[in-house]
């Protein structure tokens, strides 16, 4: 019997050390989590966050014993239904990031929170990578890797997942933990669980003494195949450590949890050309396909029309397609891959040959470029989420996945666009691997009455279709529930029989991830598909695809970008279903879970393929809470920002010379006033906080100015760490020094770039600095005639917001201090000693920026070691939400902190100053602005600071 409501809570709580907070059946957390990429909801009864794999095995051991279904989740990019439950759903990514590179890089220990990326950049030190290569590798982790078998663009079946693990830490139902690479494996194995253990060769036997088994598995398993269990695993190992091991392979959560993997790694192939070769059709791309592959490219990779149409309508787009009248097109994005220069010449004179003797709607042109190939794979991999984004509002995406021989896949993509057109799916794209015979495809519908039934008689369709191909349903995205009444059609009732002996002996109860791979309803796949609602016009495009979670500041605090998304649309539904009661209880927590724990920085957009800045969503919402006392207060401070400004450098120069025993004189009465006004509205100030700064006002310069310069307020509010020269006085030092002459507004003191306000939600403020500012630069740039300097990145990045409000031409350039040191003050600086090591942190803003490459280059000229840690992210400090929640900045910069702090470095610096407050904080090492060590490490001895 399965246990509902409070009692679950209660139950698995006993099973946790200190569960306080990780044990909860808030709806908020409930609905939140929830959600994964795939186009099924399911609403479980508990959320659980694991702190280590012993709990995990008691999670396992509660769940069997008292019947109470339990699914592991970690990056839910998992398309297929397989990371859904209605019972337990137990978070396996906050506490399971670790990442071990062993031999040089030849093998990687990673835990099932980490992602692809991730792991590929701590690799790429060593010159290898991992053999899988998924489109979501920014998102997706280990535990979907090794339980969706992945493989990827490039990979194909020879360096797919199962092809590259070589053992895994296991925990069974039962929980047994499994060390599949220790010398004494089989022995423990058949002490734990004997049962086990000669079930695994029984069917091993069973499996191999029918001629008919095995030439069904050798065939399907010669293409990419993530339908059923990996049967294979019977053929290809003889000890039960290793079928086990490779039996958990691909088996979706079903028969275990895999708590570490050891994978084989590969070297990583530096050299790369990639073209977009488009054709006049479908078939035309098709029919080229041997020819290209046996030319040794690397990855061959399909779009069809809609592809292309959907992909040329973003922002970001390539020149290439955005110019493309498209009609009946399709496209081919070749790559070709080497070790060095001279083998990839080798490869690419092959493959201009090849491209040049075929009719092409424009001729093939392989590029080396590093933008234009990141372009072009951008459009790639970001083509489900780009091509669901653009479904009509409150229809749900639905993305399927199959095979078949590479002969037959001309004559496939022929038959399946006739179903589109016989159901009537008009706006259907199909994409994918072409090399491997591997293509997606993607259906936009209600799915419900009329168009649910359309539904399952196109997939009854599509299944005879690429069955009679010789072909599998699922090639790379797992079974899970939208396939897995088809397992028995696709393999046979002797086969299937195997997998249900598999499945009992290792989950005898049945309770982990029930439904998924093994099923006896065969409407499992027509049941709980989500419905989308339409919301705020800012995240109604999104698909829920989870790639904005890895850099997402309060994703291990509160609600990731997708999480806030996906809670509005539960409101959306509960308020649409009548039940008043969800929908205010989800309004109440989303406040603080939702809005004021969220950073607005924008980084979630770096990483969306639709380019949904959840902070726009945020922002919108604040504009509404806000009293009108509030507001007031605000807009007042625009009109008087001189004298706001001022009065807040005043209170911290106050603050700062305070000693130590009278701290408590301001802490206590700040944090009063906090509990009366609210902790969202005064912020919190703490010890390590600098004195106030100094006024930004200068002379006109006598020379002519070459730049106008805005130095931002907050520096002003903030002064420099520990009494050092700040970053104003550090830019006219470097700028004196190479002859550059930059004009600070007369009225500078009264600018502000705006973003106190916008990312308030504080339109009436926001607009009164708008104006005055747009004024004053227009008349300081000569009506636009020289750049606007700026000397905080995110000041840089509001400005440039601003600005982009003015319609007046010509338009004002905006440039970031630090791009404007690296081309124009870097070139002119003389021999000097570099200091041994720095620490870099970059933010938010100079990522969005695109000037990281700058701010590293201006580091290597101080330093003789930059050091950007490998957990990096954005610091959440976010202007003075990290003083209004402290631990926002905690929870964000928890992983980069304590790497930092064992790094040891001789300095720190960043190119933002709230965000160098949120570093210090965080680390306890003074951050500082990267010219300030500039140009302390430039400066001439026996020169004086500010000195030319």
């Amino acid at each position: 019997m399965t246990h509902r409501g409070a009692s679950v809570g209660r139950l698995l709580a006993s099973e946790l050390d200190a569960p306080e907070g990780r044990v909860s059946e808030r709806a908020i957390d409930l609905h939140a989590n929830a959600h994964d990429a795939s186009h099924f909801l399911l609403i479980p009864d508990a959320l659980v966050i694991a702190k280590n794999a012993a709990e995990v095995g008691r999670l396992l051991g509660a769940s069997a014993r008292n019947g109470v279904p339990l699914t592991l989740r970690s990056g839910g990019t998992s398309l297929s239904g397989q990371g859904v439950t209605e019972g337990v759903l137990v978070d396996v990514r906050r506490n399971f990031r670790a990442i071990e590179v062993l031999d040089g890089g030849a093998r990687v220990r990673v835990q099932p929170g980490a992602t692809v990326r991730q792991v590929n950049a701590r690799l790429a030190k060593t010159g290898r990578k991992l053999g899988p290569d998924p489109a979501s590798e920014s998102a997706c982790t280990i535990g979907g890797v090794v339980a969706n078998n992945s493989s990827g663009m490039a990979c194909g079946t020879t360096g797919n997942t199962y092809q590259t693990l070589e053992s895994m830490t296991l925990v069974l139902p039962s929980g047994t933990v499994v060390d599949t690479g220790a010398p004494d494996a089989d022995a423990r194995l058949r002490h734990d669980e004997p049962a086990l253990f000669d079930g695994l060769l029984r069917l091993r036997d069973r499996v191999r003494g029918n001629p008919e088994s095995v030439r069904v598995l050798r065939h399907q398993f010669s293409m990419k195949n993530t339908m059923g269990y990996g049967l294979n695993a019977l053929l290809d190992h003889d000890d039960p450590a290793q079928i086990l091991a490779h039996l958990v392979i691909g088996s979706e959560g079903t028969l275990g949890f895999v708590a570490e993997a050891v994978f084989r790694t590969l070297p990583l192939l530096p050299h790369a050309s990639t073209s977009l070769v488009i054709f006049d059709d479908l078939l035309a791309a098709n029919e080229a396909l041997p020819g290209i592959v046996a030319t040794g490219a690397s990855a061959v990779e399909l779009m069809d029309a809609t592809s292309l149409r959907v992909g040329k309508l973003e922002a970001d787009a390539h020149p290439i397609i955005r110019d493309l009248h498209v009609d009946r097109q399709a496209a081919l994005l070749v790559e070709y891959q080497a070790a060095t220069a001279e083998e990839l010449a080798v490869l690419q004179a092959g493959g201009d040959v090849e491209l040049g003797g075929l009719r092409l709607q424009a001729p093939a042109v392989l590029s080396s470029d590093a933008a234009t190939r990141a372009s072009l794979w951008h459009l790639r991999k970001g083509l489900y989420a780009t091509v669901a984004g653009a479904r009509p509002s409150g229809t749900t995406a639905l993305l399927e996945d199959v095979v078949v021989p590479v002969p037959s896949l001309a004559r496939t993509c022929t038959s399946l666009i006739s179903l589109f057109d016989s159901y009537g799916y008009d706006d259907s794209v199909i994409f994918g691997h072409a090399k491997d015979g591997n293509i997606h495809f993607m259906l936009t519908d209600l799915f419900e009455g009329a168009g649910l039934e359309r539904y399952a008689a196109f997939t009854e369709d599509m299944v005879d279709l690429v069955l009679g191909e010789g072909g599998s349903l699922k090639a790379e995205h797992g079974t899970g529930r939208v396939m897995a009444p088809f397992v028995r059609r696709q393999y046979g009732d002797e086969l299937y029989a195997v997998m249900r002996e598999v499945k009992r002996l290792c989950d005898p109860a049945g309770m982990l991830n029930p439904g998924v791979i093994i099923t006896d309803d065969p409407q499992v796949h027509l049941k709980d598909i989500k419905a989308t609602p339409t919301i705020e016009v800012e995240a109604d495009r999104c698909v829920e695809c989870g790639y904005c979670e890895p850099v997402c500041p309060s994703r291990d605090l509160t609600l990731t970008p997708r999480q806030r998304i996906v809670v509005k649309r539960a409101i959306a539904s509960a308020t649409a279903a009548g039940d008043t009661a969800l929908a205010a209880e989800l309004e109440r927590d989303y406040d603080y879970e939702g809005v004021q724990t969220c950073a607005v920085d924008g980084m979630c957009q770096t990483a969306c393929p639709v380019l949904i800045n959840t902070g726009d969503l945020v922002r919108r919402l604040r504009k509404s809470e806000h009293s009108k006392p509030e507001k007031a207060v605000w807009t007042t401070a625009a009109k008087h920002w001189a004298a706001t400004t001022k009065i807040a450098g005043t209170a911290m120069d106050v603050a700062d010379v305070l000693p130590a025993s009278l701290t408590p004189v301001v802490t206590g009465p700040n944090a009063l006033a906090r509990a009366v006004v609210g902790a969202d509205v005064l912020p919190l100030w703490s010890p390590e906080l600098p004195a106030g700064g100094a006024r930004r006002a200068r002379p006109a310069p006598s020379a002519e100015p070459e730049a106008v310069y805005v130095p931002a307020c907050v520096n002003s509010m903030f002064g420099p760490a520990g009494g050092g020269e700040g970053v104003q006085r550090s830019f006219e030092e470097l700028c004196e020094r190479a002859g550059v002459s930059v004009l600070v507004p007369a009225d500078i003191d009264s600018l502000c770039c705006g973003t106190p306000w916008s990312s308030k939600g504080l339109p009436d403020g926001a607009a009164v600095m708008r104006k005055r500012v747009l004024a004053s630069l227009r008349a300081a740039t000569r009506n636009g005639e020289l750049p606007i300097v700026c000397d905080a990145s995110s000041c840089t990045e509001g400005l440039l917001h601003t600005i982009e409000a003015d319609a007046a031409e010509p338009r004002m350039r905006v440039v970031d201090v630090v791009d404007f040191v690296a081309e124009r003050i870097l070139p002119t600086v003389p021999p000097h000693e570099k200091i041994e090591s720095l620490a870099v942190h970059p933010t938010c803003s100079s990522t969005r920026l695109g000037i990281n490459p700058q701010l590293t280059a201006v580091a290597g000229t101080v330093a003789e070691t930059v050091l950007i840690p490998d957990d990096w992210g954005c610091c959440a400090f976010a202007g003075d939400r990290g003083m209004l929640h402290p631990e926002l900045t905690a929870s964000a910069t928890a992983a980069q902190a304590a790497e930092v702090k064992a790094f040891g470095a001789a300095a720190h610096a960043s190119c933002n100053r709230t965000c160098e407050l949120g570093m210090t904080r965080a680390t306890g090492r003074e951050y500082q602005h990267v010219l300030e060590l500039l140009a302390a490490a430039t400066r001439p001895h026996g020169t004086a600071p500010g000195a030319g």
